[in-house]
This record gives C-alpha cells, structure tokens and sequence, in this order.
C-alpha cells in the first residue's frame, strides 16, 4: 500500500513544479491516485515556489496537507518553512548548495544531494530537478523507473522529448550523489 505525501519547495526557475508534475505522471502512469497542487510566489522565477504531490492506492480524500512525509527542500527560505511540517521519522532531502543552516531535527531521515554543483560541473544545468528527484526515488522508489519514464513522455512537450535521455542519466545521476546526513532517532 502506497500513501506519500511530499513537498517540494525552492526558488522559481528551479524546476519545482516540474519535478512534482513528473512525480505525479509517473504515479498515474503506474496506476496509482495522485494529487498535484502548485503553489509560488506572484514574482515567478527567482519568487518561491512549491508543489504538493500525493501518490497513493486509495482515493485522496484532500489535496490540502499540513503535513508531509517528505520535504524535498531546495532553498533556505523552503527549509525554514517547511523542516517543522515533516512527520517524525518521515525524510527531509535538501541540496546543500541553496542552504545556509542546514535541517537540525534528530527525529527526520534526512538526506543531502549535491545536485546544483554537480549539474554545473557536468554542464547539466537543465536536469538539475532530475538530479533531486533520482537522489529522492533512490530514498524511496514509490515509482519505478519504467513509470518514471512514461510520466517523463507525458508531462513534456512533444519537441522536448529528445531531452528525455539527459533526464533518465539526471535521475541515475542523483541515485548515485544522494548521502545520508544524520543518525535517525525515534522518539522513546
């Protein structure tokens, strides 16, 4: 049984939404109930933004969440606001190069990913949301790589699916970089 829900949250322009609407195909591609809910700042690009997705086997009752088993965090601004809103024990993924006080609970799974050094070191500026979102599936896979693929075809333009391949390596890319930053403790 699948019941996910995740935040996604960074600067506009940085592929937030896309990376949510990826997750959100993928997730219908394997048949599964989704709900995907933007949210960003009146700015745009540069402005805040943020994507709630729920992947689950059952009906969605709501697509509102005041909590969230992971926070796919891309920015300071993000971190600050959503740390606190992740359930014990659920995990916190962040790329280190947009935060400046990293997460401090002791009671997350929490994860970094090198993904913004790593897209400019290789000239794979395009693909960075890919890299995240490949740290995160290799965290936990709620869609397998074949979905990934078909939400991938859907959720582009037809003239951008040449691009699809860069994504897919993006997302090995990101299963390989993703490191485990703390020692969870559950509550006891």
């Amino acid at each position: 049984m699948i019941n996910e829900e995740i935040i996604i949250a960074g600067f506009g322009g940085q592929g937030v939404l896309s990376m949510g609407k990826i997750l959100a195909y993928s997730g219908l591609m394997q048949g599964l109930e989704v709900s995907w809910m933007p949210s960003y700042g009146p700015e745009m690009r540069g402005g805040t933004a943020n994507v709630t997705v729920i992947l689950s086997s059952e009906r969605i009752s709501s697509p509102i969440l005041t909590s969230f088993d992971t926070a796919i965090i891309l920015n300071q601004q993000s971190l600050d606001k959503f740390e606190n809103m992740v359930k014990p024990g659920g995990i916190l993924i962040y790329d280190p190069s947009g935060i400046s006080n990293p997460p401090t609970r002791r009671d997350l799974n929490i994860y970094s990913v090198e993904a913004t050094k790593t897209a400019n070191e290789k000239n794979m500026a395009k693909i960075f949301n890919m890299i995240v979102l490949g740290g995160y599936l290799n965290v936990n896979p709620v869609v397998s790589l074949e979905f990934l693929e078909a939400g991938l075809k859907k959720s582009l333009p037809e003239r951008h699916h040449k691009l699809i391949p860069a994504n897919l390596e993006g997302i090995q890319l990101g299963g390989n970089l993703i490191k485990r930053v703390n020692l969870y403790q559950a509550a006891g």
